[in-house]
């Protein structure tokens, strides 16, 4: 089910998309392509997750799953929610075929822990042997 995400009207234009970016986060990069207002190439979604290929992977699979809400980082997370993302990361790498041989998945978070979007999201890494340690 991989589909290309186009520009998609908010609720206030009158569709039917339940998430809107909050006044506040308007600079949010994910939070403008869960509105549709940005592509990105979805790979699986769910009522409060969205899956996407990076757009400069790092590995033949490199998946990022966001929660559709703006939280900066994932210890902002409820345990549901944070439950959800894994378990659409989980998807992912079935989806693509990597749940056997093996994959990563890898939350930065904090500027010093490498996150350049502060909107919390899962990398899902994998399609080859992953070296460690990571960085």
């Amino acid at each position: 089910m991989v589909q290309r995400r186009r520009a998609l009207a908010t609720e206030s234009n009158g569709t039917n998309s339940r998430y809107q970016y909050d006044a506040g986060v308007t600079d949010c990069l994910f939070c403008r392509i869960v509105a549709g207002e940005i592509p990105a190439t979805v790979v699986t979604e769910t009522d409060t997750t969205l899956a996407f290929r990076d757009i400069d992977p790092k590995a033949p699979t490199h998946v990022l799953v966001i929660p559709k809400e703006h939280h900066q980082a994932v210890g902002d997370l409820d345990p549901a929610l944070a439950g959800q993302v894994l378990a659409t990361a989980h998807q992912v790498a079935k989806s693509e075929g990597i749940d056997s041989s093996g994959y990563r998945l890898v939350f930065n978070t904090g500027r010093d822990g490498g996150q350049t979007v502060f909107h919390v999201h899962c990398h899902v890494l994998g399609g080859r042997a992953l070296t460690w340690p990571p960085g």
